[in-house]
């Protein structure tokens, strides 16, 4: 095997970095339910009904005191798709959880507006959406129109962990999340 120059190793290093969330995210399995919401649903195969109803009325106390202490969180669907547009673009596998039930294009594309934009030095444009999130465009692409605020955005993932932002229903143009 030859051996690496400098610039052979950062890019070898690279590369490795941006595989490593990918063969995280292939062998994550979907966590169990939590033992107060499980405990609750082994309640239904309980065929007396009296003791049906002891079942689930000691387990839906346990789960509220659960719920109560933090012990346990319940989110609705649009709850989850909130935190999963919030982190959209930031590499954290581990949220992995809240793109249960979506379809994937739901799970890989988010639609935003534009709160502010402005191009940098090199004529990149940073984008800042209405919910806080900055992206950096990082290819070399022109756009036709210039993003301002109120302006329509769809960022979709790519491969290997890069991002396409179509603004106003332009060429999309390659970006990285950088807050």
């Amino acid at each position: 095997m030859p051996k690496l120059g400098l610039s052979g190793r950062v890019g070898f290093a690279a590369m490795a970095s941006v595989m490593l969330p990918f063969t995280a995210r292939a062998s994550a399995v979907p966590p169990p339910s939590a033992a107060a919401v499980k405990a609750v649903i082994d309640c239904r195969a309980i065929s007396d009904s009296t003791a049906r109803l002891a079942c689930f009325d000691k387990s839906v106390a346990a789960m509220a005191q659960a719920e109560s202490s933090g012990d346990l969180m319940t989110i609705d669907r649009e709850q989850r798709r909130a935190v999963r547009k919030q982190a959209f673009g930031l590499t954290l596998p581990t949220l992995e959880i809240f793109n249960r039930g979506e379809k994937p294009e739901e799970a890989n594309r988010i639609t935003a507006k534009v709160a502010r934009a402005r191009q940098d030095a090199s004529g990149k444009w940073m984008i800042t959406l209405d919910d806080g999130a900055v992206w950096l465009q990082t290819d070399d692409y022109m756009l036709n129109h210039d993003p301002r605020p109120g302006s329509t955005v769809v960022i979709s993932k790519g491969v290997l962990g890069s991002f396409f932002i179509k603004v106003d229903g332009q060429e999309a143009i390659k970006a990285r999340r950088v807050s």
